[in-house]
């Protein structure tokens, strides 16, 4: 049985606007890249390219917005128009997975399967150095404050 009452954040008009708007942004930057880096031998580096600076924007993005707490409110909407609809449209893991597939299709296991695990490691990477920028960065700015010296 449902009960009445207000809508979950995410159902919320403003929370889906702002995913959407977010989205539309990832998208034609993602598209922009794809423009404008050409194949290199028949292999599409656009998609680890934006699938990795993906997984930057997300590292960086949670630390710095764990570290410097800007509020619940503020932190949601960044979440929301940030990490899931920017990031969310920049990316394209499906289109590694397709990519990955043809290259085995192609007679380049190797190739598909150092672009695929290549990608991955290097995504989990990026977003460690991410956090750890998000970490100096702040480190950084607060170093300053306190004594006034």
């Amino acid at each position: 049985m449902m009960t009445t009452g207000a809508r979950p954040a995410y159902l919320k008009g403003a929370s889906i606007a702002l995913v959407f708007v977010g989205g539309v942004i990832g998208v034609a930057a993602r598209e922009g890249f794809m423009l404008a880096v050409p194949n290199e031998d028949n292999i599409p580096i656009v998609v680890p390219i934006v699938n990795i600076l993906g997984a930057f924007v997300l590292g960086y993005l949670y630390e710095a917005l764990t570290r410097t707490a800007p509020g619940p409110e503020l932190t949601s909407r960044l979440k929301l128009l940030i990490g899931t609809g920017f990031c969310g449209g920049l990316t394209t893991y499906s289109s590694l997975a397709t990519d990955t597939a043809v290259l085995f299709d192609d007679d380049r296991a190797g190739i598909g399967i150092l672009y695929a695990v290549g990608t991955v490691v290097i995504g989990a990477g990026a977003t460690f150095a991410g956090i750890a920028l998000a970490s100096t960065l702040h480190e950084r700015k607060s170093e300053g404050t306190g004594s006034g010296t």
